[in-house]
């Protein structure tokens, strides 16, 4: 089992375990990758070394001080990411999805003609903007097909 780290053009990071490189190959060429965060399918393996214990008991102070910010830097986006994705499955997890019949959806429990319920689903821009202007509260959340179902 091969662990790399990916990163998708709009440089969210996060793992993909494939069988080994020509499976990750494979699934490249085929648009099978895509990015958890916004379903990016630009995705390129990050370099990686692979961690070697040669019996230094620490490392020293100027490399330390060098790769702190960026090490920082690096855990503060993901710390974000894992959040994010946290709050998206939990969206997931607590709303019905409509699909393509969300404004309708919307307008029918705005009105008291369904039940009230968190709702998800697809509505194009103009739809948003009439909903918004009804005064029925609506968010948009891109909401990448990875979070829909049980990830691998």
């Amino acid at each position: 089992m091969k662990v790399f780290n990916l990163q998708c053009s709009a440089l969210h990071r996060f793992e993909g375990w494939f069988a080994s490189e020509e499976d990750y190959a494979s699934q490249v060429e085929r648009g099978l990758l895509e990015c958890p965060l916004c379903a990016d399918k630009t995705v390129h393996k990050l370099p990686s070394a692979p961690r070697l214990n040669l019996g230094a008991s620490e490392a020293p102070a100027a490399s330390k001080a060098e790769g702190q910010t960026s090490l920082v830097a690096g855990d503060a986006a993901q710390k974000l990411q894992a959040a994010w994705l946290q709050m998206a499955r939990q969206i997931v997890s607590q709303t019905e999805d409509v699909g393509e019949r969300f404004a309708e959806e919307a307008r029918k429990i705005h009105y008291g003609e369904s039940e009230e319920r968190g709702i998800r689903g697809q509505a194009s821009r103009e739809e948003t903007e009439a909903l918004l202007e009804e005064g029925i509260a609506v968010l948009p959340l891109p909401l990448p097909e990875g979070l829909k179902g049980p990830l691998q």
